[in-house]
């Protein structure tokens, strides 16, 4: 397979979670194009797992959808090289008002490979310890707490639709089978 050539990029837009570029780029047989790049700095999710085997979910409202969602705890890294299990760690505990020192890793996740580079780490967290949310002023989130079986048919049924989200649930289901 022939690389693709980058001839040129330009920065676009900066905004407060990415940066979107211009790439201009000459495929294999000659022909040149315009790409839009979006960077994203990385970020973290937790299958957070109640003694019982509920999974700790976040309803939040997405503005992106218009709309309100059943997410897994997730969020950006506070910085390019912040450790993803310690974003993880954070998120977990400002969003659900839970912590843990037991998160495992469990999936990787590119979210959107045609034109982001977004990364996500998934991890799992048992033996949750309360604690209080500890959310951004810009924040409304609930915490509901489902079991895996919900989880999945909701999946499936399209209820829940978050890439990040089916995915940390359904290798989580699979590594628990």
């Amino acid at each position: 397979m022939e690389k693709v050539e980058r001839l040129s990029r330009e920065l676009a837009y900066t905004g407060t979670v990415i940066k979107v570029y211009r790439d201009h780029v000459r495929v294999p047989g000659g022909q040149e194009a315009d790409w839009d790049y979006i960077h994203h700095d990385g970020a973290a999710a937790v299958v957070p797992v109640l003694p019982d085997g509920r999974i700790l979910m976040v309803r939040q409202y997405r503005n992106a959808l218009d709309r309100f969602t059943l997410e897994l705890p997730a969020g950006k890294v506070d910085a390019p090289d912040e450790p993803k299990e310690l974003c993880a760690a954070r998120e977990l505990e400002e969003e659900t008002g839970y912590r843990s020192d037991d998160l495992k890793h469990l999936i990787t996740v590119n979210t959107t490979v045609a034109f982001c580079n977004e990364r996500i780490e998934i991890y799992t967290a048992e033996n949750l310890i309360p604690t209080s949310q500890h959310l951004d002023e810009d924040e409304d989130i609930e915490v509901e707490a489902y079991s895996l079986e919900s989880l999945l048919a909701m999946i499936y049924a399209g209820k829940i639709t978050d890439a990040k989200t089916s995915a940390g649930i359904l290798a989580y289901a699979m590594q628990n089978r």
